[in-house]
C-alpha cells in the first residue's frame, strides 16, 4: 500500500482504470463462455448461438459511436461507471428461472452487456492519453499495451472461469457470484475515480462523432477487418467444432481458449519490446501494415494443412498459437496508433468512432462464424479470416505517414 502512495497521481490513476477495466473484462469473458456453452447444451445451432451474440455486437457499434460524445462532454469517469452498472444489470438478468432464458430475452441481456463493454473500455483507453506526458510516445506504446494486454489475459481468465463455474455453480449460480464482485468494484470505481477525467474544454458536438481525418478513417478500417478475421473462426465456429468434432468437454474448451487468450494477453504487453525502433521511435502504420502481412500466412497455412488432412487437432494448436503470437502484435499496433493518433483535447471522439469500426468487425465476424461454420465448415471460415486480414494490411499501407506531434 505504502507502494501505491508513493506512486504519481497519474500511475494511480492508470492502475485503477487498469483494474477496473481488466474486472469488467473478467465478467465479460466468463459471461460469453457461459451462454455459449450453455446453450450449446442446450442444443442449439451455431448459427442460433451466433444470434445470441448478435445485440451484444450491434449495441457494441452504437455505443462506440455515441459513447465517445458522451466521454468528452461529460468525462471518462462517468462513461466507464455506466458502463460497469449497465453490466451489473445484465447480470441480473439473466438470474432468472432457465425456462425464462428464451433467444430474445438472453438477446436484450447481452445488447446490455455490449453497451456496458465497449463504454468501458472506450473510457479505458481514452483515460490513457490523458495520463501520459505529451511526447512520451514510448511511455504511452508501453501503457496501452500494458492495459490490453492485462484486460486480454483476464479475459483468457474468465472464458476458464465461465465453463469451470458452469461445472461447478450452474448458470444462475455462476451469474449470481459474478454480478456480486463486479458490483463491488463499481462502488470502489464511483468513490476513487477523479470526476473531470476526459472531460473536453468546449462542449463537444453531436456533428463531431464521425472522424474527419482520413488517417483514422483508414485505421478504424483496418481495424475492422482484422477482428472480423480474428472472429469469422474464433468466436463460434472454433469451440463448436472442438465440442462436436474433436468430442473435447466443457471445462476442456473453455480451458484451452482461456490459455490461448491469456498467451495472447502476454503478447500484447511484450509488444513494445518486439516492435519499438532501436533508433527510439514508436512505431507506424507502415509497422501495421507489415505485420498484417505476416499474419496472413497463419490461415493460409492452415488451410493447407486441413486440405492435405494432416491432423486437424495439431493444425488449429499449433495454428492458433502461432496466431495468438502475431495477432497480439498486430492488436498492440493498432491499439497504439489510434491512442497516438488522437486529437488530446475530447480524445475519445476519436477513439469512439475508431472502437465502434472494431465492433463492426467484431459483428460482422461473429455473425459469419456461425453462417459459414454450419454452411461451408471450418476451412470456410479461415478462408475468409485470410482475405479478412489481407484488407487490414492494405488500409494500414494506406495511411499517410503522420508526426506524432500533431496528435
Amino acid at each position: 500500500m505504502k507502494a501505491i502512495r508513493n506512486l504519481s497521481s497519474q500511475a494511480r490513476q492508470y492502475l485503477l482504470i487498469t483494474a477496473n477495466y481488466c474486472a469488467f473484462t473478467l465478467t465479460d469473458g466468463a459471461l460469453r463462455m457461459l451462454v455459449l456453452l450453455y446453450f450449446h447444451q442446450l442444443g442449439y445451432s451455431p448459427l442460433a448461438i451466433a444470434l445470441l451474440f448478435l445485440f451484444y455486437e450491434i449495441f457494441g457499434v452504437l455505443t462506440n459511436l455515441v459513447g465517445g460524445w458522451l466521454g468528452a462532454r461529460f468525462g471518462l469517469n462517468k462513461t466507464m461507471n455506466i458502463g460497469l452498472a449497465l453490466q451489473i444489470l445484465a447480470l441480473a438478468m439473466l438470474m432468472v428461472p432457465s425456462h425464462l432464458l428464451s433467444v430474445t430475452y438472453v438477446m436484450a441481456a447481452q445488447a446490455l452487456s455490449g453497451i456496458a463493454k465497449d463504454l468501458n473500455k472506450m473510457s479505458a483507453k481514452s483515460a490513457i492519453k490523458l495520463l501520459v506526458p505529451e511526447q512520451n510516445n514510448h511511455q504511452l506504446y508501453q501503457w496501452v499495451a500494458r492495459l490490453t494486454g492485462s484486460k486480454n489475459t483476464l479475459k483468457g481468465l474468465g472464458y476458464f472461469l465461465g465453463g469451470l463455474l458452469l461445472a461447478c455453480l450452474g448458470f444462475t449460480g455462476a451469474i449470481s457470484l459474478m454480478a456480486a464482485l463486479l458490483t463491488l468494484v463499481w462502488l470502489i470505481s464511483l468513490i476513487k475515480l477523479p470526476t473531470e477525467l476526459g472531460k473536453a474544454t468546449a462542449k463537444a458536438k453531436f456533428s463531431q462523432l464521425f472522424s474527419n481525418s482520413a488517417a483514422i478513417n483508414l485505421l478504424s478500417a483496418a481495424r475492422l477487418f482484422l477482428f472480423a478475421a480474428r472472429d469469422v473462426w474464433f468466436v463460434v465456429a472454433l469451440p463448436v467444432y472442438l465440442a462436436r468434432e474433436l468430442t473435447w468437454s466443457h471445462t476442456a474448451i473453455s480451458a484451452f481458449i482461456a490459455v490461448w487468450i491469456i498467451f495472447y494477453g502476454v503478447m500484447q504487453v511484450l509488444a513494445p519490446k518486439m516492435t519499438f525502433k532501436a533508433s527510439n521511435r514508436a512505431p507506424t502504420s507502415k509497422d501495421a501494415s507489415l505485420w498484417g502481412a505476416v499474419l496472413v500466412i497463419v490461415p493460409v497455412s492452415m488451410i493447407s494443412a486441413l486440405q492435405f488432412e494432416l491432423s486437424s487437432q495439431w493444425t488449429l494448436l499449433l495454428g492458433l498459437l502461432v496466431f495468438a503470437l502475431i495477432f497480439a502484435i498486430n492488436s498492440a499496433l493498432h491499439s497504439y496508433l489510434i491512442v497516438a493518433m488522437a486529437r488530446r483535447d475530447g480524445v475519445s471522439l476519436d477513439v469512439g468512432f475508431y472502437y465502434m469500426a472494431n465492433a463492426c468487425g467484431r459483428l460482422l465476424g461473429t455473425v459469419l462464424s456461425g453462417w459459414v461454420f454450419q454452411a461451408y465448415g471450418l476451412s470456410a471460415c479461415l478462408v475468409i479470416s485470410a482475405i479478412f486480414i489481407a484488407l487490414a494490411a492494405l488500409f494500414a499501407a494506406l495511411i499517410k505517414r503522420f508526426s506524432l506531434t500533431s496528435a
